[in-house]
């Protein structure tokens, strides 16, 4: 096993774990961050290029979505 894989794990395994015991909604969008950073090497690493750039490319878009939600949440608990 070599060490970009033990990196990616380890990225992978944090992340998820830290998501877990997260409280706040905005530290649980970082560690899915983290999550998908460990994902994407996986990807790269088996050559799976094709799915690296999706992720890549629609992970912030949803991040965004999200933002998007929790501000209108938010603001609804505000009236």
């Amino acid at each position: 096993m070599d060490i970009l894989t033990l990196m990616a794990a380890f990225l992978i395994l944090a992340g998820g774990i830290a998501a877990l015991i997260s409280k706040s909604a905005f530290n649980k969008l970082i560690m899915l961050g983290v999550l998908t950073a460990g994902a994407v090497m996986l990807f790269v690493k088996d050559g799976f290029l094709d799915a690296a750039i999706a992720v890549s490319l629609l992970m912030p878009v949803g991040t965004l979505f999200i933002l998007f939600l929790l501000g209108k949440k938010k603001e609804a608990a505000n009236d």
